[in-house]
């Protein structure tokens, strides 16, 4: 009779993981060294920005109360409003940034210079924040929407204040500018980025 020897069980084998799975953890490492490398060259303009041509978020913000333009209050932001075929600048701002007062003056100078209309979003700003800002500083905004819970903030991306986007005729954000604006950086990206824009739209 034929001895029956057990056989050792084998350990099961742990299930094989799929490759896919690791694609989250590249991906949120690869985001991580360019903020680092953003960081460490003081270059905050080099972040990355997942809306540049897509289309601007939906976007229905009230007016600034109490803000006028010759004797009548300016509107405040629509969605809607950015696609109406001409190059809109977008400009987040709020009277507790610093840099928003340092670059200030440049908004005049970049509508000005580039032909463009300027929409202010006054970002998480308490009452009467905003209007005191504009009414001491001066008010180059063509409209000017409040973005009182940060909302806004959050769907465009706004990484700080201030933060300023251009946007394309079609409504699609095609260029980000992080941090205040310089005078070097309106005049190598800012306002070519706006002129290429200008130039894509006049193309029958």
């Amino acid at each position: 009779m034929q001895k029956v020897v057990d056989q050792p069980e084998r350990p099961e084998q742990p299930p094989r993981r799929s490759p896919l799975l690791l694609l989250p953890v590249g991906f949120f490492i690869g985001l991580a060294l360019m903020f680092g490398y953003a960081l460490r060259t003081a270059d905050p303009s080099k972040l990355p920005s997942a809306l540049i041509g897509k289309a601007v978020p939906v976007t229905a913000l009230p007016q600034l109360a109490g803000l006028v333009v010759n004797g009548k209050p300016i509107g405040g932001v629509q969605s809607a409003d950015l696609a109406r075929g001409d190059v809109v600048v977008v400009n987040f701002f709020a009277s507790w940034c610093a840099p928003c007062v340092q670059e200030h003056p440049l908004l005049g100078e970049l509508k000005q210079k580039a032909g463009v209309r300027l929409i202010g979003i006054n970002h998480k700003d308490p009452e009467p924040g905003g209007l005191r800002f504009l009414t001491r500083l001066g008010n180059p905004f063509d409209a000017v929407g409040v973005d009182a819970s940060g909302r806004a903030g959050i769907e465009w991306g706004v990484y700080g204040m201030p933060e300023t986007f251009v946007v394309d005729g079609t409504g699609k954000i095609i260029f980000k500018h992080v941090g205040a604006l310089t005078a070097e950086a309106l005049a190598t990206r800012v306002i070519p980025a706006i002129e290429r824009a200008q130039a894509r739209g006049k193309k029958p």
